[in-house]
């Protein structure tokens, strides 16, 4: 027993020899790169900057261009001495006895969307639109409408939660309409 223990460690040193020549054979031997070389690599890469991928911007300056006034794209919705502002066109509804509340009111505290809506959903409704609907590809449902006209509360359009503005339904093209008259025409005609 004495005798084993001793041929498993000269097994294991012949087997580390030869794993490393094998290595020796295979590893690639090089210069040692020097201070100046290593300088010049550092000086390279601080020189190429994060932004030096980028290209430059065509057209004008966009910090340069006039921006509209917030208040001429906007609505306020004013109540109890608080306003908030919603997109242009993202009131849909008016009803005559809220009039006074969809303007603005000198001296009232200016909140976010979410804090004034949450203070007043006694007298607002939203209504959650999609994009296409937004974008007047899709016009809004025509019961929507009805309870809208019918309804007391101001109706402000949302998407996300947030108001948006809603742009009227596109026109159609001259094409599809006439496709679309003789279609009614003849169910009006049925008895």
């Amino acid at each position: 027993m004495k005798t084993v223990a001793p041929l498993f460690l000269v097994r294991g040193a012949a087997c580390l020899i030869l794993a490393g020549s094998a290595m020796a054979e295979q590893a690639v031997m090089r210069d040692v790169a020097t201070h100046d070389q290593l300088s010049e690599k550092l000086r390279v890469a601080n020189n190429k900057g994060p932004l030096s991928d980028f290209k430059p911007v065509e057209g004008e300056d966009p910090t340069k261009v006039k921006h509209e006034n917030i208040l001429d794209v906007s609505d306020f919705l004013a109540f109890s001495g608080h306003c908030a502002l919603v997109p242009k066109h993202a009131v849909l509804f008016i009803p005559p006895a809220m009039a006074e509340r969809v303007k603005r009111q000198d001296g009232a505290i200016l909140q976010t969307w979410p804090d004034f809506y949450a203070g007043n959903r006694s007298w607002i409704t939203t209504v959650e639109v999609s994009r296409a609907q937004a974008q007047g590809d899709q016009p809004l449902a025509e019961d929507l409408v009805k309870r809208m006209q019918k309804g007391t509360n101001v109706v402000v359009a949302t998407y996300q939660g947030g108001p948006i503005s809603v742009l009227p339904p596109k026109v159609q093209a001259p094409a599809e309409a006439d496709k679309k008259v003789p279609a009614q025409t003849a169910n009006s005609k049925k008895p």
